[in-house]
């Protein structure tokens, strides 16, 4: 069996309201509402929305969702709050002891990560990375480098020991860039090729041939969010629904796909702040009785171990 899991950061299940609203406005994967139906899914697929606030008080933020999702632990209770942006010590602890990624390795399963990143950025923050043979894209200034900060999804790669895919990997059509097409890396003066949604699809395919377990993160939704912006909302949405599509109709018969966010954001642009809305979480492929207890975001990484036996 294969598992594939697409994180985009920050969609939640919101009003069907096109005012505060984007996903209001597309019949995406994505558009479900808490007061309306969405479209049907494509593929048999099924949509289980999931809450985010683990019942501990305050906002849910990426640092403790993301690792509640890379462990299967419920990471809020654990302990006892959220952390914006980046995990602190003790979820950085979390991540080495209950990485799902770490646990899969340990019962001899096979795990990577899509996402390609510069080199220079995987060295600044001392995380594994697969060779590079291309001169560095860009230096940081010391003071820069200092306040740098792993993601979850990186601790949590890092903890098995996965080397991380670099930019040489896009280019080699061996991984695939955060924002899908290579559009974003190529505003940035970075050299990437530039794909459409399905070429990416037909990538991570690639990428994901012979392993158990393949994780792929976009967060421009997210940034879209907390910047009120209507249009970037549109154009990171579009993307990753289109690429979203073409993964699931590219779907091998041996593998399951799963799509899903942290907490909510995108769905209410009438404020900055991440929304206490529950997420998301599709799922496509032959039935399994495990998705209809997904109940939490940190569910979703206990339903990847139990279906390649390593929980």
């Amino acid at each position: 069996m294969r598992v594939a899991l697409l994180f985009i950061d920050g969609v939640g299940v919101g009003r069907k309201d096109p005012a505060v609203n984007p996903l209001a406005e597309r019949g995406h994967l994505l558009s479900q509402f808490s007061d309306a139906p969405g479209p049907p899914l494509p593929e048999g697929g099924r949509c289980f929305p999931v809450d985010t606030t683990f019942g501990v008080p305050g906002r849910p933020q990426s640092a403790f969702n993301q690792t509640a999702i890379l462990t299967g632990e419920p990471a809020p209770v654990l302990i006892q709050g959220h952390v914006l942006g980046y995990p602190n010590p003790p979820l950085r602890r979390l991540l080495a002891e209950r990485s799902l990624v770490q646990r899969l390795l340990a019962r001899g399963r096979t795990a990577t990560f899509a996402n390609s990143y510069a080199a220079p950025y995987l060295d600044a923050l001392k995380l594994p990375r697969r060779e590079s043979t291309s001169p560095p894209e860009f230096t940081f200034p010391p003071g820069v480098q200092r306040r740098l900060r792993p993601s979850a999804s990186t601790l949590a790669f890092a903890a098995g020991k996965v080397p991380l895919r670099t930019l040489d990997d896009a280019r080699a059509d061996e991984g695939l860039t955060h924002d899908i097409t290579g559009d974003h890396a190529l505003a940035r003066g970075l050299s990437v090729p530039q794909r459409t949604p399905e070429e990416a699809a037909r990538i991570f395919w690639r990428v994901a041939e012979g392993m158990n377990f393949t994780f792929f993160e976009h967060y421009l939704a997210d940034e879209a969010g907390h910047a009120r912006d209507f249009g970037a909302a549109f154009r990171a949405l579009d993307t990753f629904d289109a690429f979203a599509r073409a993964v699931v109709a590219m779907r091998p018969a041996d593998a399951r796909v799963l799509i899903c966010s942290d907490h909510g954001n995108v769905e209410d642009l009438s404020t900055r702040s991440h929304t206490l809305n529950p997420v998301p979480v599709l799922y496509f492929g032959p039935p399994a009785a495990e998705v209809e207890a997904l109940a939490t975001v940190a569910d979703v990484g206990r339903t990847v171990l139990r279906w390649l036996d390593a929980e």
